[in-house]
């Protein structure tokens, strides 16, 4: 795992986020959905300076209401990437509650939902270095806000969405970590 470039500015950090979405999630088909949404351009990447889980959650708030507010066809996705706050998988992971009862405040709750990506991201009962946790390693730590209704009409055009996780984990193993490693899909240097 390569060590963030903490004076990276926000474009290269976008960069290091859209190669990792580029060769990773869509090279890989790690998410079937993902491709499309990227093509349209209809992805929002939103860098965070926030240096604290407070600010980070201010931020969140923020961006859930601006993408509740703006017009699908504009943008159906947002990202984002917080690379100051959160950088231990254990405190980001505790974060994702706090998050999730922000949806929930927000009476966001069946509008929007959030996904998570971590350069550290450890499915629970896996060894750390276990490659099929790469399925959530992001170059940096990285909330992503996702609308329902695209979602739903993904999963209609793709009947197979039950079986995405055990695809993406016949990938990794495939892959391994030299194969991983190749992808150059870390952060910003």
């Amino acid at each position: 795992m390569s060590t963030p470039n903490l004076n990276a500015t926000d474009e290269q950090i976008i960069a290091a986020t859209q190669n990792w979405l580029e060769k990773a999630v869509i090279g890989l088909n790690l998410c079937p959905f993902a491709k499309a949404v990227h093509v349209k351009k209809q992805v929002r990447y939103v860098v965070s300076n926030a240096t604290t889980p407070e600010a980070l959650l201010e931020t969140l708030m923020d961006e859930l209401q601006h993408l509740s507010d703006t017009d699908p066809e504009q943008v159906d996705t947002t990202l984002l990437i917080h690379p100051f706050v959160l950088n231990d998988f254990l405190d980001y992971n505790e974060f994702l509650d706090i998050a999730d009862a922000a949806l929930e405040h927000m009476q966001l709750e069946g509008e929007l939902q959030l996904a998570s990506f971590h350069p550290q991201y450890q499915f629970a009962d896996t060894d750390v270095n276990d490659i099929t946790n790469y399925t959530n390693r992001s170059p940096y730590p990285t909330l992503h806000l996702l609308r329902e209704e695209s979602i739903e009409r993904a999963v209609e055009a793709f009947p197979e969405a039950s079986e995405i996780f055990d695809k993406n984990i016949d990938t990794l193993e495939k892959l391994g970590h030299e194969g991983w490693d190749a992808l150059d899909v870390g952060p910003a240097k």
